[in-house]
């Protein structure tokens, strides 16, 4: 798969909620960075956001390449319903850094936690 491919292909694995496919698609030492779960590795991250979630719906905005750079940026809506059936919605940019094989080497998600990280509190007291 090209870089664009293996982009899209994530953004579909993470809307079905496809947590061993996601994760085929980064090294095996692989990372992400979560404003709101930290720096985690990716079957630990994924593992954990699944166990928060009960669904996500993504509205894909933009999926821009810089040429001669190992990164794509894609920038989407997210609509994530946690496992307790509360809704947030929010703009995130998720940063890729490829590794020479295009595999995903890190994942930089940025986005405003504000509000998500209230919603993940409450849901991880109960």
């Amino acid at each position: 798969m090209n870089r664009t491919e293996v982009a899209n292909s994530y953004l579909k694995y993470l809307e079905n909620g496809n947590i061993e496919q996601i994760i085929a698609l980064f090294d095996e030492d692989g990372i992400v960075e979560s404003p709101l779960y930290g720096t985690k590795s990716t079957s630990v991250f994924y593992n954990t956001l699944n166990n928060d979630t009960s669904a996500s719906k993504l509205n894909l905005k933009g999926i821009f390449e810089q040429i001669n750079s190992n990164t794509i940026a894609l920038y989407f809506t997210y609509i994530w319903t946690l496992k307790n059936n509360e809704t947030v919605t929010f703009d995130v940019v998720d940063i890729i850094e490829f590794s020479a094989k295009n595999k995903i080497k890190t994942l930089k998600i940025i986005y405003d936690t504000a509000i998500t990280r209230k919603l993940v509190e409450r849901l991880n007291e109960q």
